[in-house]
């Protein structure tokens, strides 16, 4: 995986390592780079799939703006489907 500077994949890494450590209980865990590349990655493929499936739903219900309802909609089976 190729390093981008302070952003990994649209996300910064400062953002993508707080997520990972509020999962651990114990404060000195670290972070592997890849590790923080790999979970950046991970959530560019889920805010992707959840504006996909947005858009497919306002598509649906024939509207051309997607709300925040749209994602309200299809965010439960994307958390399942993640």
């Amino acid at each position: 995986m190729a390093e981008r500077g302070a952003r990994a994949d649209g996300f910064r890494k400062e953002t993508v390592d707080r997520l990972l450590r509020l999962h651990f209980r114990d404060g000195r865990t670290r972070v592997n780079g890849d590790a923080q590349l790999l979970m950046a990655e991970m959530l560019n493929v889920f805010v992707r799939e959840a504006a996909a499936r947005a858009v497919r739903q306002a598509k649906a219900q024939e509207l051309e703006q997607v709300d925040i309802e749209h994602l309200e909609k299809v965010l439960p089976q994307l958390l399942l489907d993640f």
